[in-house]
């Protein structure tokens, strides 16, 4: 608290190419910004250069990261923090920015550690799948330290060229997922705000462009896995809105993501702790449908990553028409 304001401590938990982008976003607001206190914490997993300094040390002297963002300056408010507890000890906005399977034991660690009234925000694209189901990184996060989580998405991906995007201050854009408090939502898009990054299925195009299919066929494949993708959503997390498939997270995602076609989305469906077969898994949890009814896009493009299909496929599948009975509200895409 100052001069009767409530002030607030920023940390970053994470160093890669994308927690070393947010921490110099972040700390180009907190220098300037009065509600904000100027020093951003950022944990760094401690790693030995080939040089045999610390990366944690490196940082601090040269006020980049050399080995995950090179040539780009933090801002002399970013201090690298190898102790995870020190790094949020006096902090009461966490931001997380790591690989989803490190979040849990993460999260573990800071388990009483944190300040009261702590909020956090996920970077972290993916879920954690449990014996109960899948889980998002905001909910595990949340459900973990007993604090609030709201989420950061926009369309951009994690790797080398998109993240660069961002750093060299070239425009971009993203949405701020909250389910409680907006006043606190508002508050990560102060946060993240600049001039350049305005805070408001990738393997199908690659397939379509392989086999020179063209603009319009590469179109109509996003369009229907937009769809798909929706149906998908609705049916795990049946309370989600149909407006965020038209958010940066959503739709813009998808064509970013499928004009870069580099990773390969596979539908999946795991069997743990259970001695009964696919089918019959199948049947119990989509009440008598099938797979390939509700997601025949999906089920296609599984069946091409695992050499069951031949690449041609892809524009097979629409001899099937989806059964999205199952999937409550209106179907917009079609």
């Amino acid at each position: 608290m100052e001069n009767g304001h409530a002030k607030y401590r920023v940390a970053v938990i994470g160093s890669g190419n994308w927690g070393s982008v947010a921490s110099r976003l972040i700390a180009s607001n907190t220098a300037k910004l009065p509600s904000f206190y100027d020093e951003v914490r950022m944990w760094v997993f401690e790693e030995i250069l080939p040089t045999g300094k610390k990366l944690s040390e490196s940082i601090n002297e040269e006020n980049e990261n050399c080995k995950y963002l090179p040539g780009i300056k933090l801002g002399p408010n970013v201090i690298a923090d190898p102790d995870l507890e020190s790094a949020v000890k006096d902090a009461n906005m966490l931001v997380f920015v790591t690989p989803h399977q490190f979040v849990e034991g993460i999260c573990k660690k800071l388990v009483g550690k944190l300040r009261p009234g702590a909020e956090a925000i996920s970077l972290i694209k993916g879920m954690e799948v449990k014996m109960e189901g899948p889980c998002m990184i905001s909910k595990l996060i949340a459900d973990t330290l007993e604090i609030n989580c709201c989420v950061l998405m926009g369309a951009n991906i994690a790797n080398e060229a998109s993240i660069l995007t961002i750093a060299v201050e070239k425009f971009s854009e993203a949405t701020i997922g909250y389910r409680k408090d907006k006043e606190v939502a508002n508050r990560w898009a102060k946060l993240f705000t600049t001039p350049y990054f305005l805070v408001s299925i990738n393997y199908l195009a690659g397939l379509v462009d392989g086999l020179d299919m063209g603009n319009n066929t590469k179109a109509a494949i996003m369009r229907i896995g937009l769809r798909e993708m929706r149906a998908f959503s609705k049916l795990l997390f049946p309370s989600v809105r149909d407006n965020t498939f038209f958010e940066s997270c959503g739709v813009a995602d998808l064509i970013t993501t499928c004009r870069m076609y580099i990773h390969c989305s596979q539908l999946t469906i795991k069997q743990t702790n259970t001695e009964k077969s696919f089918d019959e898994l199948e049947a119990e949890m989509l009440h008598g449908q099938k797979l390939q009814e509700l997601f025949p896009l999906l089920s296609t493009v599984h069946e091409i990553c695992i050499g069951q299909l031949p690449p041609t496929s892809i524009v097979e599948y629409s001899e099937h028409t989806p059964n999205l009975s199952l999937i409550g509200g209106p179907t917009p895409f079609y």
